[in-house]
Parts: C-alpha cells; sequence; structure tokens
C-alpha cells in the first residue's frame, strides 16, 4: 500500500500521526481532530508548494497512525512521542536547566536527604521543585543543622572507624560509627525531617514541644534546649511562608527573542508575588517544518477583558523586539504550543497563572488537562489559566521577560564573555555544589602503552588559570597500562601532602575521563579519610559530566553552555600540560639511551651534553674541537666514531 492509499484509509478520528523516513524513524509527530482530514490536508497543492511541508514530505515515506478516544488525550499522547521519539521536524525542548528537588531516601535503612534534579521510582520521597535553586541547598543545609540527618556518599550498610568533619561540627548524628547515635534517635530525626519538608510544621512543633517537656522534666536541659532552638526556627519560618503566600498568586511568564534563525526564550518564575528565578532556552535550529495553519496564526483572541490584538504591518517591530517579517519564517504559536506541553505536562507542579505572549491553537485545551492533573495531585489546587495579556501590568512582565531573552541572546550568539562569579555560580548550580567551586583541581594521566607514564594537575582559581600552581607527577608505583591505578596513586599523593600541610581542599577536583577514573581518585580520597568532597569527571568524547555520588545521573550540558567551556578548558589544558611532560620525558629518555650506549659516556656526560648542545642532533653535528669543550678528548672522539658509523 502506497502513502496516498493509506491516507485514504485513515478513520476520520481523534488521534496522533507518525510521518516516518526510509530508515523508519519518525521525522515528524502531530495530533488532530480529525487524523484523516489534517493526514490529507498536507498534500493540497498549495501546501505542497510550501518548502517546509515539502521538504518533509520529501523525506516521508509512511505514516503511523494512533487512535484516541478524544482531544485531550491525542495532546497528551502526542507530548509523550515527541519526547520519547524526538522527531527532527519537530521544536524539542533542549533544557538548559532544571530545578532541583530534595529527595529523602525512605528506601534506605538509615534515610539520608539530597538535592536532586532526577526523579526516581527508587522508593524514595521527593520534594519540589525549588525557585531560585540555591532554596533546596539552603534547606537541606538547615536540615543539617537542625535535624542531623547528613547528605554524604558514605556506605551506611557497615560502621567506620571514624566519622567525618560534619560530625564534629554538629551537622550529622554520625551513625557511620558504632555508638554515637541510636536507630531510634536516628529514625526520629528522620521523621522531623518529613514533617518538616512536607510543610507540617504544625504538626513537628506540637511533638518537638512534648518532647522539649519530658527532656526538661527528665533535667536534660541541653537537649531541652535544642528542641526550644528548634520550635523557635520552625515558628519563623511559619511567618515566612505565611507573608509570602499573602503577597500574590503564582505565575509563570514567558518572552522570547527570535533573529536570523536562532531563538532564545526567557522564563520568569513568580512566586508570592516575586520573582524569584529564571530560566533560559535556547535553539539554534529550529526545525524546518512547521505547520501551515501555525505558520498563518496572528495572535488574536485576547483571554483578558480591554485587550485588542496587536497589529501586524509590514516593516513593524513587534512589543517582544522581534521584527515582525521575520513571524513569516518562524510561528510563535506553534513554538509555544509545543514548548508549554513539553514543559508542564506530566509534571508535579504547575503555577497557578502561565503568561504567554502569543495565543495558540490548542491553549484551552491544554489549561484542561492541566488543571485536572494538578487536581489530581493535589485536592486544594485550583484551575490552571494560560493567558495572553495584551496590555497593562501582566504585558509589562511579559515584555520585560523579552527584554530579558533578548539580553540572553546576545549573551549566548553574541559570544559575551561571562564574569568569573557568574561562571562559578552556573558550574555550582549545575553540578549541584554545595559552595562555589573558587579552586578547581585538575588531573590528567599521559603514557604511550605503559612507557614513561605521568600525570599532571592544572589549577583554575577566581575565574583564570594559575600556572604558578600547576604540578607534575611521575607515576612510580603503576607498571604497564593502567590510568586508574596511576590515578588512584597522583590522587593519593596529591591530597596526602596538603592534609600533611594543613592546606585547603579545592572547592572541586575534576578528573579527565570517564567513570573508572572518577572511582579511582574516589577510592584514593577515602583512603585518606577524605569525605564529602565534591569531585568530578568529564568524559572525553560524549562531554558528559559524572559528579561523585550522583554516577547514575550525569549532567549533560549544551555545548553552547559556558559551564561546559569552561570544565573542556580546564580539562584541555591538564591535557596539554601532561603530554606536554610526557614527550618532554620521553624525549630525554630517547637521547640518554643513544648517548648512553657510547662506551665512556655515562649518565652525568650525557646530561651536560645535551644541556650545552641543546639538542642529539646538534651534537651529532659537533666536531672533536666542539666536543672537548664539554668533554675529554677521548670521549669527544668516541662520540664522533660512534655517529660516524
Amino acid at each position: 500500500m502506497d502513502l496516498q492509499e493509506k491516507i485514504r484509509s485513515i478513520p476520520p478520528s481523534p488521534g496522533v500521526y507518525l510521518y516516518k523516513n526510509a530508515e523508519g524513524e519518525v521525522i515528524y509527530v502531530g495530533k488532530a481532530k480529525s487524523l484523516r482530514h489534517r493526514v490529507s490536508s498536507y498534500f493540497h497543492e498549495g501546501r505542497v508548494a510550501d518548502a517546509k511541508t515539502g521538504t518533509l514530505l520529501r523525506e516521508a515515506v509512511d505514516v503511523d497512525y494512533i487512535v484516541v478516544a478524544n482531544n485531550k488525550e491525542a495532546l497528551a499522547l502526542e507530548n509523550h512521542l515527541i519526547k520519547q521519539k524526538k522527531p527532527r521536524f519537530n521544536i524539542l525542548l533542549r533544557d538548559d536547566k532544571t530545578y532541583p528537588y530534595i529527595k529523602l531516601t525512605l528506601g534506605e535503612r538509615l534515610p539520608r536527604v539530597y538535592v536532586t534534579r532526577r526523579l526516581r521510582k527508587d522508593g524514595s520521597i521527593y520534594y519540589g521543585p525549588y525557585f531560585p535553586a540555591n532554596l533546596a541547598y539552603r534547606i537541606v543545609d538547615l536540615i543539617h543543622r537542625s535535624f542531623l540527618v547528613p547528605s554524604c556518599t558514605v556506605d551506611l550498610n557497615r560502621f567506620h572507624p571514624r566519622p567525618c568533619l560534619q560530625f564534629y561540627i554538629g551537622r550529622c548524628l554520625g551513625p557511620c560509627v558504632q555508638g554515637l547515635t541510636t536507630p531510634e534517635i536516628y529514625q526520629e530525626a528522620v521523621r522531623d525531617t518529613k514533617l518538616f519538608l512536607e510543610g507540617r510544621q504544625s504538626d513537628l512543633s506540637k511533638s518537638l514541644e512534648g518532647r522539649m517537656q519530658k527532656a526538661a522534666q527528665a533535667q536534660e536541659f541541653e537537649r531541652a534546649a535544642k528542641y526550644r532552638d528548634l520550635i523557635s526556627t520552625i515558628e519563623q519560618l511559619q511567618e515566612k511562608q505565611r507573608i509570602a503566600a499573602a503577597e500574590g498568586n503564582d505565575a509563570d511568564v514567558f518572552g522570547f527573542h527570535y533573529e536570523n534563525a536562532m531563538l532564545a526564550v526567557n522564563l520568569f518564575h513568580m512566586r508570592g508575588g516575586r520573582v524569584l528565578d529564571r530560566r533560559e532556552f535556547f535553539w539554534e535550529d529550529l526545525p524546518e517544518f512547521e505547520r501551515a495553519e501555525a505558520a498563518s496564526h496572528v495572535p488574536t483572541g485576547p483571554t483578558e477583558p480591554d485587550a485588542a490584538a496587536e497589529p501586524v504591518e509590514p516593516g513593524s517591530t513587534r512589543r517582544d523586539g522581534t521584527p515582525a517579517a521575520t513571524w513569516a519564517e518562524f510561528s510563535p504559536a506553534e513554538f509555544f504550543s509545543s514548548l508549554l506541553k513539553q514543559l508542564y505536562i506530566g509534571q508535579p507542579y504547575v503555577p497557578r497563572n502561565v503568561y504567554v505572549p502569543v495565543d495558540f491553537e490548542d491553549r484551552e485545551m491544554l489549561e484542561e488537562v492541566l488543571s485536572e492533573e494538578s487536581s489530581g495531585k493535589n485536592a486544594r489546587s485550583s484551575r490552571v489559566h494560560i493567558l495572553v495579556p495584551q496590555r497593562g501590568d501582566k504585558r509589562s512582565l511579559i515584555d520585560l521577560a523579552s527584554n530579558n531573552a533578548k539580553q540572553l541572546y546576545d549573551q549566548r550568539f553574541r559570544v559575551m564573555k561571562p564574569n568569573a562569579k557568574a561562571i562559578q555560580e552556573a558550574l555550582q548550580d549545575a553540578l549541584g555544589l554545595v559552595e562555589l567551586p573558587r579552586r578547581i583541581e585538575c588531573f590528567d594521566i599521559s603514557h604511550i602503552q605503559g612507557a614513561e607514564t605521568v600525570a599532571s594537575m592544572v589549577v583554575w582559581e577566581d575565574g583564570k588559570m594559575k600556572k604558578s600552581d600547576y604540578r607534575k607527577f611521575i607515576i612510580k608505583t603503576v607498571a604497564g597500562v593502567d590510568d586508574f591505578a596511576s590515578m588512584r596513586e597522583v590522587v593519593t599523593r596529591r591530597y596526602k601532602r596538603i592534609q600533611d600541610e594543613k592546606r585547603e581542599m579545592p572547592g572541586l577536583i575534576l578528573i579527565d575521563g570517564g567513570l573508572g577514573q572518577l572511582h579511582a581518585a574516589e577510592q584514593a580520597l577515602a583512603s585518606l579519610e577524605i569525605i564529602n568532597q565534591p569531585l568530578a569527571s568529564i568524559a572525553k568524547r560524549e562531554e558528559i559530566i559524572y559528579v561523585c555520588g550522583q554516577e547514575d545521573a550525569p549532567v549533560v550540558l549544551d555545548h553552547h553552555n559556558p559551564v561546559l567551556h569552561l570544565v573542556q578548558l580546564i580539562r584541555d589544558e591538564a591535557h596539554r600540560f601532561a603530554v606536554t611532560f610526557h614527550r618532554k620525558r620521553r624525549q630525554i629518555r630517547d637521547r640518554s639511551t643513544e648517548l648512553m650506549d657510547i662506551p665512556g659516556v655515562g649518565e652525568r656526560t650525557t646530561r651536560r651534553l645535551l644541556e650545552h648542545f641543546g639538542s642529539l642532533q646538534a651534537v651529532k653535528q659537533a666536531d672533536v674541537a666542539s666536543l672537548s669543550a664539554v668533554v675529554t678528548k677521548t670521549q669527544a672522539e668516541a662520540i664522533l666514531q660512534h655517529f660516524q658509523k
């Protein structure tokens, strides 16, 4: 059955259609109220002449379809298939930034709390997302100080000889060492943490108050004072939350800037009436194909009283700063329809209001889907509204978001270099570090088939490479090709010396390599009893960053991301430094071997000759008189005779 015959057999029902190429790959996914009408419309004479539609149809050799019960199901299924299949003619969400959650690992015998950006079905409870991103880290820090539940990566299935620094500074109960705490005390701290993260501060305060009174009656006044301080902290947090809730509703505000086939989108997260954080998205190569209906769709149908559609005139500039002419080649309506589906459908939290700069075809349907999902997760949730404000304060917010999108466009595509503080904050956010990585030390191993194995360490500090702190290492304990053992040796040597000299550890240790090298460095640090040291590695070909303790959720950054550029810069510098040192060692070895084969010429004589003449080639070309200036006449004649042969 050819494509035209198959299209005629498609039912006039709501559903999703999938165009495929000759290799069977899905190249476009769309939804329709009537599958037969929508798919056959691609072959109408006017649409085939359209360049973008023609590109799709030249590649498409087959079409599949899935019939669903109604349009809402079609919308949800379309979104799922786009995320799963990643068809190249659809607009795909390439997210540079996801917001963190707090993970309470109730599946473990001794639960811990972590900040994570991946939701998994692993028996843990996830709370969030948190805006801004550092709020999650501040909350976890409060849990460490108040409830003493750790976030470490120490194996708690066995006891260790001594606790880490977190116990000594009063941020952990010390479950890793026998006798420091009891299972009952630890589980009580976990229950308090759970109540705190669930927002049940009243229940938590009552529980703490009862324990405070019992401790006071038992004359355990230090314990009672601890409970009193904890109750005070929780009451202060409750008051802040009440103030924020009274200031306004939650909303997400979108703005965009499109130019030269490149797009920047800015998203403001407003919580409690205040802009708490922003999120940015970038597209270099938008898909060649966009639906003709969307391309011709002009934002109309304002959703607020007294609103008027923005006019489109030749040569005019729209409110977002985008030339109106460019909208002929880029469809904001189609784009925001796809973006909002991928951003919000299936997410644990959607704000009450979403403000977008343009109207789109299935906006009302998406409102219904998101409202139903929100009601299913939380009975108190109200309806989700997707609004297209045209004037007033809300339109001013969209204009502000669009102006910020223009700035983001300039930074991204006009190669504006971020300052050191900004890149440190971005790196901290991307890798989930507790503190700003002011100093980064990076290691690399270099050898040829195990010969002359060396290592390098380079240092990035406060925004630039610090060459005075570079270090070279000759591997002493490893024979043959064993990069992992070599990495263990060099990391052990480096940080054993740091410990002996009582110097400060770096904000981040970076390893050039994959998981094997990362785990070798982790073992070296563990042998020195260095715990909770930020440690990461970058794999060469994939350019994936693995963070120690979060190996199952590697950090994949866009190739334009300045954080990735920084990590690559440091990695490449470590590689260059290691290769240079290895090449120099190999040259000295090769030169020394040939000269030392000459009778009467030893190691010291060889070194003098090379230092004087500069190279082995210069020694070969020297006459007896020149050689005699460095060595004896007998040695000079022997050297000349050796090279003449």
